[in-house]
């Protein structure tokens, strides 16, 4: 079993991320790879950023259980689990888009906002294709800075973060090998420059949350009419550690199987 030593937790509290030594197993990674080909074949329209993912392909969903990502993520959580949604962003060679600087929870109707993200590489994950940068300790403000709409087309999404709220010179590249994964709070602003090479950049996104976490439906409702966002009201939940007695959710039966033809 991998799990975190004392000092990665401490810089995952200090710095907002870590890469820990876990690799997601090979078998596993490579039908992610074939199905995340196959999805970008079918469905183009999507290029940049597939979303709601887990209902694609079961591996995904049993990527997100498996076992010793799940020790590394009790470490940081807690022994209640809960995955809430996941993404797959595709980046294509020489026209991927980039990602602005943002923090993950601006339109997230969890209360309260304590969410945790994996970002797994499908692919080798570097500077040249647009890998993940962040801004290291800008979580600890335990709170959410001013954003603003940017409709540039060369963006996979369309909020950014005030320029004044951080000093973009303190960014980091998180560089990753195929396989491997990266973990980093909420509140932590974070974002990609455009994949200008000629090697794909696909990586999947899970979110997670203590399962004592309300994910507030009616307030994801309000929020899909109030801010003409994606309606999330009905996304399924699944507890993938822990019991769950306490949780404000309804968590739904983990799939075993999912039928898919594309």
């Amino acid at each position: 079993m991998t799990k975190l030593t004392s000092g990665e937790i401490a810089r995952y509290h200090d710095q907002g991320w870590i890469v820990p030594d876990y690799r997601v197993p090979d078998a596993m990674l490579r039908h992610a790879q074939d199905r995340a080909t196959a999805m970008m074949a079918t469905r183009p329209d999507y290029r940049d950023l597939y979303p709601d993912i887990l209902g694609a392909d079961i591996t995904f969903i049993e990527m997100a259980r498996e076992p010793d990502l799940v020790v590394v993520l009790e470490q940081i959580i807690g022994p209640d689990i809960a995955l809430w949604t996941a993404g797959m962003f595709g980046k294509p060679a020489g026209d991927g888009k980039a990602t602005p600087w943002h923090q993950d929870g601006e339109y997230w109707p969890i209360r309260p906002l304590k969410t945790t993200t994996v970002w797994v590489a499908l692919d080798a994950s570097t500077r040249g294709n647009g890998c993940l940068r962040v801004i290291p300790g800008s979580h600890k403000y335990g709170r959410l800075f001013g954003h603003h709409e940017n409709l540039g087309e060369n963006l996979t999404l369309h909020q950014e973060i005030n320029y004044a709220e951080f000093d973009e010179t303190t960014a980091v590249d998180i560089k990753l090998e195929a396989g491997q994964v990266s973990i980093h709070d909420v509140y932590l602003i974070h974002g990609s420059a455009p994949n200008q090479s000629d090697k794909r950049r696909a990586g999947m996104t899970y979110r997670y949350m203590p399962a004592s976490c309300h994910f507030d439906r009616a307030l994801a409702a309000r929020q899909a009419t109030d801010d003409k966002i994606p309606n999330i009201s009905k996304r399924p939940i699944y507890l993938v550690h822990g019991t769950g007695e306490s949780a404000p959710n309804t968590f739904d039966p983990v799939p075993s199987a999912i039928n898919d033809a594309a």
